[in-house]
């Protein structure tokens, strides 16, 4: 089992900590930073061009832009990866999504790991003039776009949007034979596109029987003959003192109690996961993460 862990400021949703917010970015280094020490395996950003009015009251405006922002990770730490979670993929092109990532990796040493998604808010799609309703063909011929240029030398690819022949993208990535793509969404279709497509599947919020029934759907399909990575987020997480008796929420409650929690998803296939904290203040971020690192982390070494 692998552990990422959040970064501040880059989702900047109501209800977010002050200290999150803004643009002191001493706070990212920090977190990244001390992340890159502690172990962790990769921090991620996520990815929303624009934002439509009506969605505001529930994710805010302010989303980072993921391939500057890990860009820019990068050059503060040493091992940490970088992973996109997730790129809306309808809304790029896959030629430019291919040329960042892959100069990224060879600026990081490689580091980069890609995830993406589908989206799916209509009214940005609509902003964007992406199609809505063809998001899901479109990731993914634009996902076997990017693996034919980072695989192939000279690249060729036909498809339903696009076509070409002997095509060169350089730098390649350092990552041979490419870098990871994991694709996000929690559906059995995403879990397919995952095991068709890519290296991993990295849903939102889902419980162990998600993760049971979207492997064992993927297993029916036959489709794959290597370990898929599947990483979930974990948190928040808050361990206390001593066990937590009657209902709690899940990843709360003692070090026993949070180590039970995350090995019910590991027992269910789950490789990683993303690691979140409620936190006041940097400094209580910091700590959190330390004790997550040194009381958690070394069950599941």
């Amino acid at each position: 089992m692998k552990f990422g862990v959040t970064l501040p400021l880059v989702q900047q949703m109501p209800g977010t900590p002050a200290w999150e917010t803004g643009d002191d970015v001493r706070a990212l280094i920090a977190v990244a930073q001390r992340a890159d020490d502690l172990g962790y395996a990769w921090v991620p950003c996520s990815d929303h061009v624009i934002v439509p009015k009506r969605a505001l009251p529930t994710m805010g405006a302010t989303w980072y832009e993921p391939a500057t922002t890990l860009a820019f990770v990068a050059g503060v730490t040493q091992r940490l990866r970088l992973l996109s979670h997730v790129l809306i993929l309808p809304y790029h092109s896959p030629f430019d999504v291919a040329k960042q990532y892959a100069t990224l990796d060879r600026l990081s040493g490689g580091r980069v790991i890609l995830g993406v998604g589908t989206g799916h808010l209509r009214r940005e799609f609509a902003a964007l003039r992406a199609n809505f309703d063809e998001r899901g063909a479109v990731t993914d011929e634009y996902i076997r776009i990017i693996d034919a240029l980072w695989t192939q030398e000279q690249a060729s690819f036909q498809g339903e949007r696009y076509q070409f022949e002997a095509l060169y993208l350089a730098p390649r990535p350092l990552q041979q034979p490419r870098p990871p793509i994991w694709v996000g969404g929690n559906s059995r279709r995403a879990a397919r596109r995952a095991a068709e497509l890519a290296d991993g599947w990295v849903p939102w919020e889902v419980t162990p029987e998600d993760v049971r029934d979207r492997l064992e759907y993927v297993r029916r399909l036959g489709s794959r003959a290597t370990p898929l990575e599947v990483i979930v987020p974990c948190g928040p997480v808050e361990i206390a003192a001593q066990a937590v008796d009657g209902e709690r929420a899940r990843f709360t409650g003692s070090r026993e109690q949070v180590i039970d929690d995350i090995r019910g998803y590991a027992d269910a296939g789950v490789t990683g996961m993303t690691v979140s904290f409620r936190s006041r203040s940097l400094e209580e971020r910091l700590e959190q993460m330390g004790r997550f690192a040194r009381e958690i982390m070394p069950a599941f070494a």
